[in-house]
């Protein structure tokens, strides 16, 4: 009777217009119900709908009293008592008006003199406007409390998103200069190797940064950037591997347009340079990228590569890719990745699967 609870698809802020919209059209229905039982004389219709108006007026009075003002000044403010007291003091007034309204209404509208123990006692009427009035109150407080909880949570979801976004930005700027420290140094190495190639590879280099720093400020982006991204890196990285490294590379062709998050899989490729590469005995490193189609639409990197594991004194990148990406996995790809690393005989495996 008072109204519903409607929402905005995509949020879940409730739709004022459409409550409003609801509500009036559920007090038209009361306020018109009787005349669809009522005589075609006009006369007697209009004398009957007088005498049963101003029922739904006091339940009305009391749904929007509580609604607009005793709920929000009492109730939320968690003083019950004076809510109760207000409620109670409101039943008490209307109920003696609608008792006053029927006296009139027989005696001076109607000019019926009602005679002691003609019809139900009276206390049967008080009792029952009572209890209409104290249901209608209880609706409107169920409709405000629901309307509350989604305001609230729809508050607390975007804090909460706020938050993320803030902490992913976080991990991004962490995982920029991480990233060209680690390129860098690959690039100082191969200065005192090959002075030509080093050359080559600071130029390759603008263009990775170019899409670290530029290309890459969407929360998710195509897949297929990211795979062109993929192959320049490790073609940087490959200028200064030794000839006794067995280098493996398989990466989807382009026009995949699935969307992941940016530079998910870089830490990982990193990873295997770093700890995969001996200088004097032989090492390989396999970097395989597979996307599974709909309708279990995946994509799951896995890369092998020798285990030469650096000495503690090597602290080049601090180790703050791999805990970067597992803390992005958890914020983007909660409940929906699968992610892992150690090793397996001879080799070390990284292994993650997201689900798209």
């Amino acid at each position: 009777m008072g109204g519903c609870t409607f929402f905005n698809s995509g949020s879940m802020k409730p739709n004022k217009t459409l409550q409003y919209i609801i509500q009036a059209i559920g007090w038209g229905i009361v306020f018109c119900f009787p005349l669809f039982f009522m005589t075609k004389d006009e006369e007697q219709v209009g004398l009957h709908y007088l005498g049963y108006v101003f029922v739904p007026v006091a339940f009305m009075v009391i749904f929007y009293a509580n609604y607009v003002f005793l709920i929000d000044r009492l109730l939320f403010r968690k003083r019950m008592v004076y809510f109760l007291v207000a409620n109670l003091a409101l039943f008490l007034l209307l109920i003696m008006l609608l008792d006053w309204w029927r006296e009139y209404y027989l005696i001076e509208i109607l000019g019926d003199t009602p005679r002691r123990g003609d019809g139900p006692p009276k206390a049967m009427f008080l009792l029952r406007d009572g209890a209409i009035m104290a249901l209608t109150a209880a609706l409107s407080v169920a409709i405000k409390v629901t309307n509350n909880w989604y305001v609230t949570e729809n508050e607390r979801k975007e804090l909460e998103k706020v938050r993320t976004e803030a902490e992913l930005q976080n991990l991004k700027s962490q995982l920029n200069p991480h990233f060209l420290f680690n390129t860098l140094n690959n690039i100082y190495s191969l200065i005192a190797i090959d002075a030509e190639r080093a050359q080559y590879a600071v130029h390759d280099l603008s263009r990775l940064l170019r899409h670290v720093l530029y290309e890459n400020k969407q929360l998710f982006v195509p897949l297929e950037g990211e795979v062109a991204f993929m192959r320049s890196y490790i073609e940087l990285m490959s200028l200064r591997l030794p000839g006794k490294v067995d280098l493996q590379v398989d990466l989807p062709e382009a026009g995949s347009q699935v969307m992941v998050a940016p530079l998910l899989f870089i830490s990982l490729i990193e990873n295997a340079f770093k700890h995969g590469v001996s200088p004097t005995e032989r090492s390989f490193i396999h970097i395989s990228l597979q996307v599974i189609p709909a309708p279990a639409e995946a994509v799951v990197c896995r890369i092998e590569n020798s285990n030469y594991p650096k000495h503690d004194n090597d602290r080049s990148g601090s180790g703050i890719g791999l805990s970067n990406l597992r803390k992005r996995l958890d914020l983007l790809y909660a409940g929906k990745y699968e992610f892992r690393t150690g090793v397996e005989g001879d080799r070390y495996v990284a292994y993650l699967k997201i689900l798209c």
